[in-house]
């Protein structure tokens, strides 16, 4: 780079200045130190180079340039290494749309996850060992076609758009399902044969991280957690690559808008039959998954549990029902019998005290008769019918036990006057009590 030079004055020092009134220290210098200084750098190293061993700056540029294409055609063996068959040797660059771009590349074992760097150093290498100079100065004519689909394979997958239409054909990416014979030899080959398949298509999910399909110690919320994001699987997959080509010239409009449409339907029959061979995928592996079976059986023996418990419990509802019903009818027939007794016992004793009363009234005119209806002497018929009809009206107001009483008193009495002192102290007692008036009583007076 040229140097330029500005032309520029400084302005003079103002007349009046002087250095002793207006200088001013406003710092001091730091001491002074020792550094040792070493030249480095790659311009150096290189001077360094050409000293050693005696060469001219040509001479160094070549023999550097030839080191540096060795070291980056074997470096990274161990992962860009893959031998090229001479069929791929041989392809037509114009069938690029059916060549494996990553197998061109030496990546396939990469695939979708190989990295930008990857692929740029797979390039490289490839470039140097097939490019058509190199070929022709070591005397094999091999052509430019290999070199041409390397270069197509580079453009398609440093492209992420183009690299994203290529992903979702590439079959190479793709795991076979196993058979059920498989996955029936032993135990553990479920989740052995099956894991690689749904990682595979894991790669085209618009959701991370991807759900994996576990062990046979996976929880009931995992397996769940795995079918149902693959029974609503939201894939990225689209089928562009796969379209024909389009003519880019403006005589066929025509046939370009019909040949754009075809594409756009291709596409969607596409996109319907990959999610239907999906669904079929995932179907295919519940069914073969023991786990769900084990939490069905786990579910249905729950379900039966909680059945039994509600029948028993309804059962046992229904027998203490029956039985209080039982309980009921025998205690309302007891009660019924019981009442029924009592009812009966009340009749007699109601007879009993009924005939007591008869025969109670029957010793108390007894014994009006036997006090001689309280006169001395021979009783005129009016005095007979006075003393009774009094009789009458004492047993009128006493009642029951009251007559017992006094039928007791009467027994065995046989002298008319101790006869007649009790039915005087009775009557005595009515009127006092208010249920005889006094006087009304004459034979008893």
């Amino acid at each position: 780079m040229a140097a330029i030079q500005i032309a520029a004055t400084l302005p003079s020092i103002p007349s009046k200045w002087s250095a002793e009134k207006d200088f001013k220290v406003i710092g001091k210098l730091s001491q002074p130190t020792n550094r040792s200084l070493e030249p480095v750098g790659p311009h150096f190293l290189a001077h360094a180079r050409r000293k050693r061993h005696h060469r001219t700056f040509s001479e160094d540029e070549r023999i550097e340039a030839l080191r540096t294409t060795k070291k980056t055609e074997y470096e990274d063996a161990g992962e860009i290494s893959e031998p090229e068959d001479a069929m791929m040797l041989q392809r037509e660059a114009k069938d690029w749309k059916t060549q494996d771009h990553y197998a061109v590349l030496g990546l396939s074992k990469y695939r979708y996850k190989a990295t930008e760097e990857q692929i740029k150093r797979a390039h490289r290498k490839k470039v140097l060992r097939h490019h058509p100079d190199k070929k022709a100065a070591s005397g094999k004519d091999e052509g430019d076609q290999f070199f041409k689909c390397i270069q197509r394979a580079t453009d398609i997958l440093q492209d992420p758009v183009k690299r994203r239409q290529f992903d979702s054909v590439d079959e190479g990416a793709e795991k076979e399902p196993p058979s059920k014979k498989d996955v029936q030899k032993k135990p553990g080959n479920f989740y052995k044969l099956w894991a690689p398949v749904f990682e595979a298509e894991g790669r085209f999910s618009k959701t991370k991280p991807v759900p994996q399909l576990g062990n046979d110690k996976s929880s009931k919320p995992e397996v769940e957690e795995f079918y149902n994001f693959w029974y609503n699987f939201d894939s990225w997959r689209t089928f562009e690559y796969l379209d024909e080509e389009v003519p880019d010239d403006n005589e066929n409009r025509d046939q370009k808008r019909h040949q754009e449409r075809k594409n756009n339907n291709a596409r969607k029959k596409r996109k319907v039959e990959d999610s239907q061979r999906l669904r079929g995928l995932v179907d295919e592996v519940m069914g073969q998954d023991e786990r769900i079976k084990r939490f069905r059986q786990e579910s249905s023996k729950q379900k039966n549990a909680k059945k039994n418990e509600r029948e028993a419990a309804e059962k046992a509802a229904k027998e203490a029902a029956e039985k209080k019903k039982v309980d009921d009818e025998k205690a309302a027939k007891e009660k019924e019998v019981a009442e029924k007794a009592s009812r009966e016992e009340g009749k007699k004793a109601k007879e009993a005290a009924k005939n007591a009363a008869k025969k109670n009234k029957r010793v108390v005119r007894g014994a009006a008769k036997d006090a001689n209806y309280f006169v001395e002497g021979d009783a005129t018929p009016q005095q007979i019918d006075g003393a009774l009809n009094d009789t009458d009206k004492l047993i009128a107001v006493w009642d029951n036990e009251e007559l017992a009483a006094v039928t007791s008193k009467l027994q065995g009495l046989t002298v008319k006057d101790e006869i007649k002192a009790v039915f005087v102290g009775e009557a005595k007692k009515m009127v006092e009590g208010g249920k005889v008036k006094e006087g009304e009583m004459k034979s008893l007076a």
